[in-house]
């Protein structure tokens, strides 16, 4: 029974990403050479990590294979009439899948001069990849070494406090990968036929900050694929909330008749 509950939460996120239209992401169990029993805990912190990015609707993969014999369960004679039978392609598809790989682990049992532990040190080293499951492009893989932890009383808990100094560089790297887009959600002032200031969607938590540059991008659908043409740029006077104020810098004229003719307009950060 938790299972099933399990199964239909599962369903539940997929049905919730494509209504929200942030990409789905999942997240298998991170690989070893050397087999570690900590690869598990990696894991964890990563899925943590990016979930708290609200860059995606994240899958946990590992659960992948209790996931996929509950579905296959469900193609048995006493589901076949059931209105709750789920789809199996749905429930396992991501967009992108996030590769891990444990290159290194070193955890260092600190002693006392009578030989008994004090406690515990770590230090790892893994690399980071995303494949696009559609076209099976791939990232080039990041590396993150962290620095050795404090000492810290079970080797998992120094495990958890060596990745808190790689911590930003990964949120950074899904940053740089993945670009908050964000939409102009009202035009608050306009010169003849030019978009002067704009309220876009974003603030602090999407990277958004006063005096950062946006462009402005439109968006055409062809033959099923997405085409990005630049229009203009925008830079932020101040932060609302969820919300960002905007003044037009270049563009004001594109911006004003695509936002007019109800055009899809992205706008994401200038590095």
């Amino acid at each position: 029974m938790k299972l099933l509950r399990f199964c239909f939460l599962f369903l539940s996120v997929i049905s919730f990403a494509q209504k929200n239209e942030k990409p789905v992401l999942g997240i298998s169990q991170f690989s070893s050479a050397s087999n570690s029993k900590f690869s598990p805990s990696i894991t964890e912190m990563i899925v943590k990590t990016v979930t708290n990015t609200k860059k995606f609707i994240v899958v946990d993969r590992s659960s992948y294979n209790r996931v996929k014999d509950e579905l296959e369960f469900q193609k048995s004679e006493q589901f076949i009439d059931s209105k709750n039978l789920a789809k199996q392609d749905a429930a396992l598809a991501s967009e992108f899948l996030l590769v891990g790989d444990l290159v290194k682990m070193n955890v260092f049992a600190m002693k006392n001069t009578d030989g008994s532990i004090n406690g515990y040190k770590a230090s790892y080293a893994f690399t980071l990849k995303i494949n696009n499951v559609e076209t099976g492009v791939t990232t080039e893989a990041a590396t993150f070494q962290t620095k050795v932890s404090d000492l810290m009383f079970t080797p998992e808990s120094a495990i958890n406090e060596a990745f808190k100094t790689v911590e930003i560089d990964v949120i950074n790297y899904f940053n740089k990968t993945f670009p908050f887009e964000s939409k102009i959600v009202k035009i608050i002032e306009s010169k003849k036929d030019q978009a002067s200031r704009v309220i876009i969607i974003g603030g602090k938590s999407e990277g958004f900050s006063e005096n950062k540059k946006l462009k402005v991008e439109l968006v055409e659908e062809i033959e099923g694929r997405k085409l990005k043409t630049q229009i203009g740029q925008l830079k932020i006077v101040k932060i609302n909330g969820d919300f960002s104020d905007a003044n037009v810098i270049s563009g004001g004229k594109e911006i004003l008749v695509n936002f007019n003719s109800n055009q899809t307009i992205i706008c994401t950060l200038i590095d």
